[in-house]
């Protein structure tokens, strides 16, 4: 049995990232490999695509094949369908989540300075960038919202480790309608591991002008791996 040739098989027909576990449990019962194996087999095969225009990708949720960055203009030509576009306000409020997560809706507003609208939190929830993890036991008991792996696979993360240093958001003109969030210590890295100003999936998706209704062609140049470049089917 070869174990490369079927999980690349696998990864290939799948449409959507898959875990290691996933991948051994495609297996039959009685000849399922270890996931040693398996790990070996990912790792022969990312080697194999790494000149290719097809790239194996690890992220949250999983492994899955996508296209490089730079072709995915390209193959956004095959789709018909219109981008999404996400305002500054949700971008805003995106990454306040990100940084201070668990947050109330609340404490967003305090931050940001204005009210968040219950659409930009519908949208967020509808995407499933964000989810409600309980309440925070206040008057009223607000909910309290976190970000998924969903959010981390549309930004090309594998985790919340990688999101650019708190610094750069600080340092980015929001706009007169937000402030940044105050600086925690689970989000602070030494500086030798920051990522240079205005890059990283965050930041270059914030890092537009305050009247911008659409971030979308600059997130297609920070994150590979969405619609229409996702997978190969």
């Amino acid at each position: 049995m070869n174990t490369k040739r079927i999980v690349e098989a696998i990864l290939f027909a799948a449409n959507r990232p898959m875990t290691v576990k996933q991948i051994q449990e495609t297996f039959p019962e009685l000849e399922q490999p270890d996931t040693l194996a398996i790990q070996i087999a990912l790792e022969e095969i990312a080697r194999d695509y790494a000149d290719r225009p097809v790239g194996l990708k690890h992220l949250a949720s999983g492994y899955r094949f996508q296209v490089r960055e730079g072709l995915a203009h390209w193959v956004g030509r095959l789709f018909e369908e219109r981008p999404a576009r996400y305002s500054r306000a949700l971008l805003e409020t995106l990454a306040i989540i990100a940084y201070r997560q668990p947050v109330t809706r609340g404490e967003i507003e305090d931050i940001r300075g204005v009210s968040v609208s219950t659409s930009i939190v519908q949208t967020l929830l509808e995407r499933e960038w964000v989810k409600v993890v309980g309440h925070k036991e206040v008057p009223g008991r607000p909910a309290l919202y976190c970000t998924t792996k969903q959010f981390l696979d549309y930004f090309n993360l594998t985790s919340l480790s990688e999101l650019p240093p708190l610094e750069e958001i600080v340092d980015m003109d929001l706009g007169p309608s937000a402030q940044p969030p105050a600086p925690q210590e689970s989000r602070e890295r030494p500086q030798t591991q920051q990522t240079p100003v205005g890059e990283g999936p965050i930041a270059q998706a914030q890092n537009q002008p305050s009247e911008a209704e659409s971030v979308e062609a600059r997130l297609d140049e920070t994150r590979s791996g969405d619609t229409p470049e996702r997978t190969l089917h």
